[in-house]
């Protein structure tokens, strides 16, 4: 089989990876895109009898990491915020939407359950693909798969100083 059969075969599943991970099907479909781009470009460090498909998904996890580096922060202003935030949306107001739930979990947590749960990868696969132990691999995994149950049950995000990306939420400091 020659490489870019090999690489065509390996696309459903970057592609399936990509919606998951970005919860948009443009997004997803500029992150495949771009993973395959690097793929050619990087074609000489793939080392051949390896595991294309690990090899791919590191090319996408790590352009998806810088991605989100590189995105720069809404500008917010504080002051014309309310004063109380608004009530989380209950389960009256909201259908059960796996996507929207899955969006809602830290990025290290969602690649790890998408790669387990989505791609069938492997402990150690996924510690490769991911560039991180497999102790950190289990731990983010049961996190991750915690949360998305209480989500799931209809349990509002943590207010515990970040947002819903993860990211640390605004407060005033006076």
């Amino acid at each position: 089989m020659s490489a870019s059969h090999a690489i065509v075969g390996q696309i459903p599943a970057l592609r399936r990876y990509a919606r998951a991970l970005t919860g948009d099907v443009w997004a997803a479909d500029d992150l495949v895109q771009d993973t395959l781009e690097r793929a050619c470009h990087k074609w000489s460090l793939w080392t051949p009898g390896t595991d294309l498909r690990a090899w791919l998904f590191t090319l996408m996890h790590n352009l998806h990491a810088s991605q989100l580096r590189r995105a720069p922060a809404p500008a917010v202003d504080i002051d014309a915020l309310e004063a109380e935030p608004a009530a989380m949306p209950t389960a009256a107001d909201e259908p059960l939407d796996l996507q929207r739930c899955l969006l809602l979990l830290p990025d290290e947590q969602r690649a790890v359950l998408l790669l387990a749960a989505l791609e069938d990868l492997s402990y150690a696969e996924i510690g490769r693909v991911l560039g991180v132990p497999i102790g950190t691999v289990m731990s983010r995994l049961s996190r991750a798969r915690e949360r998305l149950r209480q989500l799931m049950d209809g349990h509002p995000p943590e207010r515990s100083g970040t947002g819903p990306t993860g990211r640390p939420a605004l407060r005033r400091l006076k």
